[in-house]
């Protein structure tokens, strides 16, 4: 970052791919998991699957419309910020209930640029709920129809509020720069790739649905199909070019990949998490969330603090699941700022602090809502 010069949001990289260790070490380790012998490496396999097949690809294809729309149409966000006016608030809580992070970043630019006011920062980060939008569309649309909604006029509200309230101005006046979304500039090998494997695993999946059982395609099982799928978009993700979002410049297939491999890793740990502690610990999960139920709401609103969109994704599996209640995921998805809180923080801490802190006060408010009044509900 340097001071005294406009913000880069749109970074042009080499599209090379990235020697993470890390990451590298967490796609290793599930292929080790996936091919030991006996009942360890047969749940894994079927874990691995059954994520690919009932969550992967009905992301990959909510991605994939959302962001060939986005190209599509040429929608630009910076733009649709400088004419909004008075309406900043109420646009940039559109923004952020847009799925993804993308709204959001551009919210949080334009106030560190000195565009729009704090009460549009609040509204936006109070109503992204990050890529964990793209798991609930593809996996409970009716649930995604009541959480974007009410994050929205939760987003409106907050926003207003601070606006009458909050009079403090966080910005840096020289202003600062910071790259946050690389481009990768064009569609990759394994891009087409993860497609290829994509393509029939979501008519695999879309027949699951409908109780039907495919056991192979052309010959090749199912099982090994559903593997096959999981690491080429676990191995986009370990070696990924990219610290965040998908740069909105980038070809729809390879924004596609990229933020699959990113959720799916998510989707993954909690679908492995879950049963390794029922099959080999001998724990019930669900009996242990409900032994504290009235605390899941407080407890994914505190999860939501968390920058990034990993750990509200693994909220996000746990409601799918049927682990945690409505009341927790809404909470969760009000609170939490996904990737759009690591440029908040870059771009000016202060200002990032202060908006997670409000945003946690209508998340509180919706979720206990939710939990008191309703307690079954979505559930």
């Amino acid at each position: 970052m340097h001071p005294s010069s406009p913000i880069n949001i749109l970074a042009d990289r080499p599209p090379w791919p990235r020697l993470r260790p890390r990451r590298l070490a967490v796609l290793l380790l599930l292929i080790v998991l996936a091919f030991w012998p006996g009942d360890l490496g047969r749940l894994t396999r079927d874990m691995i699957g059954g994520a690919f097949f009932g969550v992967s690809v009905f992301v990959a294809l909510t991605l994939f419309i959302f962001y060939a729309i986005e190209e599509w149409f040429g929608m630009n966000v910076a733009r649709a910020l400088n004419r909004a006016g008075r309406a900043q608030v109420p646009v940039a809580a559109l923004l952020g209930m847009l799925p993804g992070c993308g709204g959001a970043v551009m919210v949080v630019a334009a106030y560190s640029a000195g565009r729009i006011g704090f009460g549009a920062v609040v509204a936006t980060l109070t109503a992204t709920m990050g890529d964990g939008a793209f798991l609930l569309i593809a996996t409970r649309p009716q649930a995604a129809l009541v959480v974007l909604p009410v994050s929205f006029a939760a987003g409106i509200a907050a926003g207003w509020i601070v606006d009458r309230l909050h009079h403090k101005d966080f910005r840096d006046p020289g202003g600062l720069a910071c790259e946050i979304s690389p481009r990768i500039g064009k569609i990759r090998a394994i891009d087409w790739l993860f497609l290829a494997f994509a393509l029939p695993g979501l008519a695999i999946g879309a027949a699951g649905l409908a109780n039907l059982d495919i056991t192979d395609i052309a010959g090749i099982p199912s099982q090994w199909l559903g593997l096959a799928g999981a690491f080429t978009v676990l191995a986009i993700w370990a070696s990924s070019p990219l610290d965040g979002i998908t740069n909105p410049t980038d070809p729809a297939i390879t924004r596609m990949s990229e933020e699959t491999g990113l959720i799916t890793v998510w989707v993954i740990a909690a679908y492995l998490a879950y049963d390794y502690a029922a099959a080999f610990l001998g724990l019930d999960v669900q009996a242990l969330f409900a032994a504290v139920a009235p605390l899941l709401p407080l407890i994914a609103v505190l999860i939501g603090f968390i920058p990034g969109c990993g750990p509200q994704v693994l909220v996000a599996t746990m409601y799918i699941s049927g682990a945690i209640p409505f009341a927790a995921l809404i909470g969760n998805a009000i609170s939490n700022d996904g990737d759009a809180l690591f440029p908040a923080i870059a771009l000016n801490p202060r200002a990032a602090l202060v908006a997670t802190i409000y945003s946690a006060l209508p998340a509180l408010v919706v979720a206990y809502a939710f939990y008191f009044l309703a307690p079954g509900f979505m559930n």
